[in-house]
This record gives structure tokens, sequence and C-alpha cells, in this order.
């Protein structure tokens, strides 16, 4: 007799009843990660396979940069990573503070997206070996259904980069990036011309240390915060968003400890370029292609790194211009600040640092290139007084000493102001008197016992 309607209600009725309980106990039980990994294995034997399979090959890089898609995959795989693996790559950098864990060459990774079931594989071949390191092509291969072609490109990837980002911004670290650096943070750099090695930037220069005049400050600060809130303004009137600093000053006078702090308050990745590892306009343009968006692109002394100096007739532009191939040129440089390769990304920072601004080309230095000019030089009283606040506490203002090292810091700006503006016809005499006088106060100041007790450990 077959069942009644009733009976196949009440059977239906239990069976939805336990299954709700296992999985309320399911979720309560198990951690979410083991859940997912669970489900994945289910869609993975349970579902038809009817559909044919496509395959995305996602490269390192391209034939100028690297790819972000590639990087943000590698991001997003790690965060994916399950005990099912039968192979892990386990690294380590000295500045990294734990072990990070990634995947090894042919293994797989299994994703879920939306409705679309996607698998992840690491595919690693060997181009080049000596003694000295060893060269990979790398990529990743995404193969799911092809009818989700249009989903896996228009959302599925961006949801990756969106990820990746998350990620990065949730580590809260910022890069310092050079060329050619023997080793890395970031897994996967190759040491080739046009690359670049990156670690972590642990620099501690804060604006809230920087011995430097608090308005001088406070200008740096308000023209980076304006900087990042207009990009619709430079898009509206049709400029690259990008924005260039000239540091100029004596040696020693935290050139590059502002530099740090610009990258910390921003949470900007630093690229230190080397002029003198370019060997031409091609070469530079194949190395800024690498940097990324969000970053502070930094040129130090570049007075002395290549013949970017001063010309005779600076008015004539034209006589900048060197189109030989095998060799950096001034117009190389000035393409890449303002002219079409400008517009290759955006949120970017230039700063150029000099001891010497007046041996720059003119050209070098018109706003549009170097849009803010910073004269940083020696200690003013208002400087000495972040300075000693930041190494004897709130109370360094209130030291017996401190008056009159104040003073004496006051009288050799003077002084030095004085050694400027001695008249022509007495070159020889007044200068040299007024300089030697500002030396003799500024090394009586460096001897002072109050410097004394702020170099010491106390």
């Amino acid at each position: 007799m077959p069942p009644s309607a009733a009976s196949l209600f009440a059977a239906y009725a239990s069976f939805a009843t336990s299954m709700m309980m296992i999985r309320s106990i399911t979720n309560d039980l198990l951690p979410p990660k083991l859940i997912s990994f669970i489900s994945s294995i289910f869609n993975y034997f349970f579902t038809l396979k009817s559909s044919p399979q496509t395959t995305l090959v996602i490269k390192n890089k391209t034939n100028y940069a690297k790819n972000q898609v590639f990087d943000a995959a590698e991001i997003y795989l790690r965060t994916k990573i399950s005990p099912s693996m039968d192979r892990l790559e386990a690294s380590k950098t000295p500045r990294q503070h734990r072990v990070s864990l990634s995947m090894d060459k042919d293994q797989e990774i299994v994703d879920q997206f939306q409705d679309i079931h996607l698998k992840w594989r690491f595919v690693a071949e060997k181009t080049k070996e000596d003694r000295q390191h060893i060269e990979e092509k790398r990529h990743y291969e995404l193969v799911f259904d092809k009818k989700f072609m249009d989903k896996v490109v228009d959302f599925y990837l961006p949801y990756i980069l969106r990820r990746a980002k998350e990620i990065t911004e949730m580590e809260n670290v910022s890069k310092l990036c050079s060329q050619n650096l023997s080793y890395s943070d970031d897994f996967g750099d190759e040491r080739c011309r046009g690359n670049w090695g990156s670690i972590g930037l642990e620099h501690p220069a804060t604006f809230d240390t920087l011995a430097m005049d608090p308005d001088l400050k406070k200008m740096i600060i308000d023209d980076l915060d304006r900087f990042l809130k207009r990009k619709e303004f430079y898009r509206k009137v049709g400029k690259a968003w990008k924005r260039g600093y000239l540091l100029y000053g004596p040696p020693g006078t935290g050139k590059s400890s502002l530099i740090a702090a610009m990258a910390n308050y921003l949470k900007f990745d630093i690229y230190d370029l080397d002029l003198t590892d370019i060997c031409s306009n091609s070469d530079l343009r194949r190395t800024l292609l690498g940097t990324t968006n969000r970053s502070i692109l930094v040129i130090e002394d570049i007075d002395c790194s290549v013949n970017l100096q001063y010309r005779a007739n600076s008015d004539d532009e034209s006589e900048i211009h060197d189109y030989s191939r095998n060799k950096l040129t001034l117009s190389g440089m000035l393409n890449f600040m303002d002219g079409l390769w400008s517009s290759c990304g955006d949120e970017r920072i230039i700063v150029l640092t000099t001891n010497h601004k007046d041996r720059l080309d003119p050209a070098l230095l018109r706003p549009g290139r170097m849009d803010v000019h910073i004269h940083l030089s020696y200690c003013t009283s208002k400087a000495f007084e972040a300075l000693a606040t930041n190494y004897l506490g709130g109370g360094a203002i209130h030291h017996p000493l401190y008056e009159e090292i104040e003073a004496l810091i006051e009288y050799a700006i003077v002084m030095e102001g004085l050694a400027k503006e001695v008249p022509c016809n007495i070159p020889n005499l007044g200068a040299q008197a007024c300089r030697v006088e500002g030396r003799a106060i500024k090394s009586g100041v460096d001897r002072h016992p109050f410097f004394t007790l702020l170099n010491s450990d106390a």
C-alpha cells in the first residue's frame, strides 16, 4: 500500500527539522573557514560538469610593469590557505614579524563567488639559473565555467582587487622600494632591470617628532591634505593627479626625515630612485612604470646624480632635448614629470632633494614639476623647542640652560643673515668676518652642556 500524503508530509517535516538542527549545531561548533571548506568540497563533487570550462592565465608582469591582478590574487589567496593543501611555501624575511604561508607551484585552491565555482592553480617555470639567483616565469591559472566569463571579469576580479587593497590597508605598513634589491619583503620580486624590490618602511619619523618650525610643518600637512582631497579637481582641469616637492638646504637638516614623515602620514610607499642606475630615457620610463599609485618617488641629491644642472641659456628649452636613446637626458626627466608619461598613475608625489638649489636647471624647478619648494635650514629657536621637548619632555623649556641656548641660536641666525647682506664692495672682508663669527657661534652651540644632555641616554 503506497504511503499517504499525510505520512509523506510528516516524514518531510521531520527530515527538515533534523537538517535545521544539524545546521544550527554545525554553525555553533565549527569555525566558518572549516564550514566553507566542507561546502566547497560538496560543490566540487556534486556540481554537474556539463558546462565547458575556460582558463584565464594571469601572469606576474606585463611588458613594462607588474600585473596588479597577479599581485592582488597573491595577497587574496593567502587568506584561502586550507589544511587540505599538500604543499605550501613558508617564508620570512628579516623585517617581517611572522611567517607567511603561500601557494607552492602546482598547488590548487578552490574558491566560491556567488554561484560560481572557481579553481586557482599556481604555475612557476624556471627560465634562467646561475650561482646568484633563479629567474622564473610565474602565473596563476583560473578555471571556471565558460558561461560565467563576463561575471568573473566584471565582478570577481574587481572583488579580488578590492579585497587585496583592504588586506594591505589593514596591515597598514608602507614599503620602501628600491631598484634591483637583492631581497624583498614582497614575495616574487625578481632581480632584473626595471623591477623594484621592497622592505617594510620602519622609519620612526613623524610630523609629531620632526624638529621643524611649527608654521612650516602646518603648511606641509595642509598641502598634503589638500592634495589628497582634490582628485576631481585635477580631473576637471585636465592635469595628472600628482604633486612635486623640492627639499633643499645644507646637509643634515632633516630632508630624509621629512620624506619618511610624509610617507608615514599618508601611508604611501616610497620609491627610492637612483639615477646612476638608469642608462637611458627608455630605461627611466620602464623603471617608473613599475611604480604604483599612492606612492612617493624620491630622487635624493639630484644635483649629484646625473647631468641635470643649470644651463647657461636656460630660457631656450630646445637645448635640453637630446634624443639619443643611449643616455638619460633632462628632457626624459621632464617628460615623466609633466609630459605625456606623467599621466601614467594617480595620487603620486615626486620629491627631489638637493644641497644646492642654484645648481639645478630652472626647467626642473618650474610649477607643475616642483610645486612646493621647502627650504630646510639649520635649527631655529622654535624648531629647537620641539627638539628639546622630544628628548627631555615638556619641562625642557624650563631648564636653566634653555634660554642661553635659544639666545645663541637667534644670534647665529642673525649673523648668517648679515653674511648674506654684506655690500658687494667689501665681499672678502665683511662677509668672511660674519661667516667666521657665525661658525664660531654655531660651534659654541654644538658644544654647549645642554646639547650634551640631549645626546645622553638619560
